[in-house]
């Protein structure tokens, strides 16, 4: 047996809280993506909150994976250099489709954010109108927001301070313990991808150990930040078993409680899943 079917068979229970769904490959070349979501799921993997990230992606991904009740889904715009330049257009386009979604498969606003790696020569003023057209939304909706912080810790923080109704997450979280200080005294999540497995991320895993156990979620990112051993591959939503017996690992705590209060985690921040 191949190492992918044991992991789609021994690891129940498992959530992964972000990955993109329609990015995926199928893992052979005789599968497909649907196939093997389906081996997945028929395994006890728990759920996968598939992430948007463009203005019109919701209507599409609902239609290929709403199928599966163990998926959920959100919607934003990721800070792409031409979503910034064309907000205006392309904010209404995304109110639309969350109008016309299922209000209980549609957990979250984004991801949404700040991207100073990316977007090193843009305008900031209008990055962080964008970040804020999606704050605003989250706390319209009553929903939580997934953000995507990179290389903006204070800037970030100094934008999500201004929204203290909106509850959210920040998802692969690449700062220290200073910054995972100051995200969780505004009350966010953090949540760790499979960097927490790299040799190179030790600052990653002191913010990790620092951060509260009911305070954190654990994701892939997929299709990409593969854990160790499968690094360099495109990541897929079995693999977060990795990210999880590290996780445990570095608490010291068992593998079957850290399944149950990351699920906890989860149904407190994503309080749609409970239905």
């Amino acid at each position: 047996m191949c190492t992918y079917q044991q992991n789609f068979y021994d690891n129940p229970g498992l959530i992964d809280t972000h990955a993109h769904l329609s990015m995926l490959k199928p893992i052979t070349e005789t599968a497909s993506v649907k196939a093997d979501l389906s081996q997945l799921f028929a395994s006890g993997f728990q759920g996968i909150i598939d992430i948007g990230v463009e203005a019109g992606d919701l209507r599409r991904r609902i239609k290929d994976f709403a199928e599966y009740p163990e998926v959920w889904f959100t919607a934003g715009i990721w800070p792409a250099s031409q979503a910034i330049a064309e907000q205006k257009a392309l904010f209404p386009i995304l109110e639309q489709h969350i109008a016309e979604a299922p209000k209980n498969r549609l957990v979250a606003i984004g991801e949404c954010g700040l991207d100073r790696h990316h977007n090193k020569t843009a305008d900031i003023g209008r990055e962080r109108e964008l970040f804020e057209l999606q704050l605003n939304l989250a706390k319209q909706l009553n929903l939580p927001i997934i953000v995507h912080s990179r290389e903006a810790p204070q800037e970030t923080r100094a934008v999500l301070a201004n929204y203290p109704e909106v509850q959210g997450v920040i998802h692969c979280f690449s700062y220290g313990v200073s910054e995972a200080r100051d995200f969780l005294d505004l009350g966010y999540y953090l949540s760790f991808a499979g960097v927490l497995t790299y040799k190179s991320a030790q600052a990653l895993r002191e913010a990790f150990t620092f951060t509260p156990l009911d305070k954190m979620l654990l994701e892939t990112d997929a299709p990409f930040l593969a854990p160790t051993p499968f690094r360099g591959k495109p990541a897929h939503p079995y693999m977060i078993a990795e990210t999880y017996k590290r996780a445990a690992a570095l608490r010291a705590v068992n593998l079957e409680a850290l399944k149950e209060q990351i699920a906890q985690n989860v149904r407190t921040l994503f309080t749609a899943m409970r239905a």
